[in-house]
């Protein structure tokens, strides 16, 4: 007979596969004894029991990478913890490459190894022949060796993190379907089951590719969709003893290992065949879709070239198992933006089993301790613009994703599925202009103008440098408009709008009306949840300016730190467009225009005008080193000030300017030199901090300062005019890795290509490194500060 479900639970997680089993374990681990897990048929009966379980610790970020390393680590100890064999099984992996794109792309990922710390060397088409007979490498330039990636048992490791949280206190409930969740006041109460109800203070959404529909019970967004994912199995053949490493052939779409004496050939194929809403129901457990030889037969003459005895193979199965993927390709990960004590560990892109250990442990730790244990904001749960949650957007962009995990990674790469969901209000006028856009956060922003054909993707000098080039010479010696609408805005109004804000920001929120100040938005830790600039409008109104891609996480943020202050909160994002008119002919250009008292604005002031007639609200700031002004104005008036901008001389400008700009003048971003491991005194922003105390992080930020923690963001100059760092490149001094870079672009005011980077140690000016690009070291200097314009002298006017 069952055993009767508890009435209480501090946390329940809903899904029996990997995430679920692996967040269970890790919550039992930190303490929380009656957490349960529910899962509505059998533990790992969804998607976990027919994965290919290839664990390769290296991703494209440090902390992904460190999250798969972890997953490694208690996978080759569960056996010891439990008893219970997983299945690891350590053989390591090779990825070959067949073009001379792919063999940089494969030397990057090298690189990047050496920098996370992951043992990794090239090795020689021979020697690759050499560690898989069975290949044909006659068109093989070259590979990478990975010895520490393996494989396991998907059921094997379920049962064993099962047992252990069992072991300390968890509860697990086969059978039991959610029906519905509890909700009051946007703060989950409890689980409506098919077996009763149980109240509880946090729920933890690990339904794989259910858990749209989960979310959805609880009115909160999980964008995600699945998709049918194909691998070959063969009956034992000649040549293959033991177990042999896993073989990556990206540029065939390819994965490949042994499997029972046979071979396991799997593929991501260029375009994915997205599932149907529905099709998938509660009935679907331990179950296979139907093989599709002819979606497959691509692949399968692909794996024929290179894999010569797959001609006289007996084959077992086409197996055709779902898989969940995301807009992005990444997994979502924390707390819902809609409601209280909801949490995400789903859409897993057919990672689930590298990732599961060490995210599973970063949801529990969220779930318990309100934060990961290091920065995972790339998969935040709260990432996504609402418009990727409709089923239209996830049908067309979901196979295109699974598509992507194969891809070379080339600078400027845009996804082609789900475009066009959210336009500038001047998108008209862009395209008009030959704008070629990229996607950020359903945005369509241009990226330059000008575009005559599509640009050829290339590791090299890009098609667009000479666009970008124009761009930035305008800025530089006329005046350029930069398109800023698509940045967050969120309107603070009410009695205690300064006392909220200064208990949120660090930065000095109670200066002036009037005033334009800049803030970083710290944790309890006193390390970045967001950095910010603020206009003060009015003594109790304050429009904050924040990331376009982070806006639903910000805003959320600031709700959840609102209660006891009489302030409202709104996203006026899509109200309000913003052009930036940055350049030296920026003054005669306003004053042409109709505003000639925005050139009495001082420096980080704000104040009215009227440009075409129309009114606008200007702030005497830059973000590229030029001086100017970010002009707000109602959304439908952008056309007419737009018009009147161009008609006096200014030009369109992209965001490759504006981050070549930016980089030159060392100003840091949230996702590349900032973010939640790092604090204002790392990123060399103390300065912009009150000593004074009374917000959210002093004290953290108060012990770092009397630990002597310094600054370790440095500018860096490279000497060689075409090197093209594109970022995560290793920094090296002495023949050690010291660093790493973090935002790069050619420098065209400074005619050298440049890179901000993050450092162990500080460095005097003039320090001689090498950055590894691909495998070849590229000399560059340090600089501390700006490389263009130091003292800020031309954008201050």
């Amino acid at each position: 007979m069952s055993k009767p479900l508890p009435a209480h639970a501090s946390v329940v997680v809903i899904g029996g596969g990997i995430m679920g089993c692996s967040t269970l374990y890790h919550l039992a681990k930190m303490g929380v004894g009656d957490a349960i897990l529910l899962e509505r048929n059998k533990l790992t009966s969804g998607t976990t029991w027919h994965s290919a379980a290839q664990v390769r610790a290296l991703r494209h970020s440090r902390n992904l990478t460190r999250m798969i390393q972890y997953s490694v680590d208690l996978y080759s100890q569960l056996e010891k913890e439990t008893g219970q064999s997983v299945g690891w099984i350590q053989k390591g992996s090779l990825s070959i490459a067949t073009t001379p794109d792919r063999l940089t792309h494969i030397r990057r990922q090298e690189a990047l190894a050496r920098a996370f710390g992951i043992e990794v060397r090239p090795v020689s088409a021979g020697e690759a022949k050499e560690r898989w007979p069975l290949m044909n490498a006659d068109d093989v330039l070259g590979a990478v060796w990975s010895p520490q990636d393996g494989r396991v048992s998907p059921s094997d490791v379920c049962a064993a993190l099962v047992k252990a949280a069992r072991g300390l206190g968890a509860a697990i409930f086969e059978d039991t379907g959610v029906t519905g969740i509890l909700t009051e006041r946007g703060h989950v109460r409890g689980v409506e089951t098919s077996r009763g109800v149980i109240m509880c203070d946090a729920i933890a959404i690990c339904a794989g590719l259910w858990s749209r529909e989960v979310a959805a019970m609880a009115g909160a967004e999980a964008p995600l969709l699945a998709c049918e994912h194909f691998y070959l199995l063969t009956k034992p053949i000649d040549g293959i003893t033991g177990n042999m490493p896993t073989l990556s052939d990206h540029d065939s779409h390819l994965y490949i290992r042994d499997d029972s004496g046979g071979l396991l050939v799997g593929c991501f194929e260029p375009m994915g065949k997205p599932i149907a809403p529905g099709i998938l129901d509660e009935s679907f457990q331990f179950g296979l879709l139907p093989e599709d030889w002819d979606h497959f037969e691509p692949m399968m003459l692909n794996a024929l070239h290179r894999l010569p005895a797959l001609e006289t193979a007996e084959v077992k199965m086409l197996l055709n198992g779902p898989e969940s993927f995301t807009p992005d390709g990444t997994f979502m990960l924390g707390e819902a933006a809609e409601t209280r004590g909801l949490f995400f560990g789903c859409g897993m892109n057919s990672v689930g089993l590298a990732s599961g250990g060490g995210a599973g442990m970063n949801l529990a730790h969220s779930i318990v301790h309100g934060h990961t244990a290091y920065d995972l904001t790339e998969a935040d749960a709260k990432r996504f613009a609402p418009v990727f949650n409709s089923f239209e957007h996830l049908m067309a962009r979901a196979p295109e994703i699974l598509g992507t995990h194969y891809d070379i990674a080339y600078p400027g790469k845009q996804l082609k599925t789900a475009r066009d969901l959210r336009k500038l209000p001047l998108d008209a006028e862009y395209r008009r202009a030959g704008a070629h856009f990229g996607q950020f956060f359903g945005w369509e922003r241009p990226l330059y103008f000008n575009k005559t054909a599509e640009p050829r993707l290339t590791f090299g000098r890009p098609d667009w440098f000479g666009n970008v080039a124009a761009e930035v010479r305008a800025a530089h010696e006329g005046a350029a408009i930069f398109d800023a609408s698509p940045f967050g805005k969120i309107e603070v109004t009410g009695p205690d709008a300064e006392a909220f804000l200064m208990k949120t920001c660090a930065g000095h929120m109670n200066r002036a009306p009037g005033s334009v100040i800049y803030s970083a938005v710290l944790n309890g830790r006193g390390t970045f949840e967001a950095d910010i600039t603020a206009q003060r409008i009015a003594a109790d109104h304050y429009r904050l300016f924040t990331g376009a891609a982070s806006i639903k996480r910000d805003l959320a943020w600031f709700r959840r730190h609102a209660e006891g202050f009489d302030v409202d909160l709104a996203d006026s994002t899509e109200d309000y467009a913003v052009l930036s008119l940055m350049g030296p002919d920026a003054a005669r250009i306003v004053s042409q225009c109709g505003a000639p008292e925005l050139n009495d604005l001082g420096y980080f002031k704000v104040g009215p005008g009227h440009i075409a007639g129309k009114h606008v609200r200007a702030a005497r700031m830059s973000y590229v080193g030029e001086a100017g002004w970010e002009i707000t104005c109602k959304a439908e008036n952008a056309a007419i000030i737009y018009a009147a901008l161009v008609a006096a001389g200014a030009v369109p400008a992209g965001l490759y300017a504006q981050t070549s700009m930016r980089v030159e003048k060392g100003f840091r971003a949230m996702g590349h030199e900032l973010d939640s491991d790092v604090s204002p005194i790392e990123a060399g922003l103390d300065f912009a901090t009150r000593k004074s105390g009374g917000f959210i992080g002093f004290d953290a930020l108060a012990d770092r300062r009397k630990q002597g923690v310094k600054s370790k963001i440095v500018s860096l100059v490279l000497d060689d005019g075409d090197a093209v760092a594109l970022g995560h490149e290793p920094v090296l001094l002495g023949g050690v890795i010291i660093g790493q870079t973090s935002s790069c672009a050619f420098g065209y005011r400074v005619g050298k290509p440049v890179a901000l980077a993050h450092i162990r140690d500080p460095l005097a000016d003039g320090t001689e490194v090498l950055i590894d690009i691909a495998g070849q070291n590229f000399a560059a200097r340090v600089v501390n500060g700006p490389v263009f314009d130091p003292d800020g002298l031309r954008m201050k006017g």
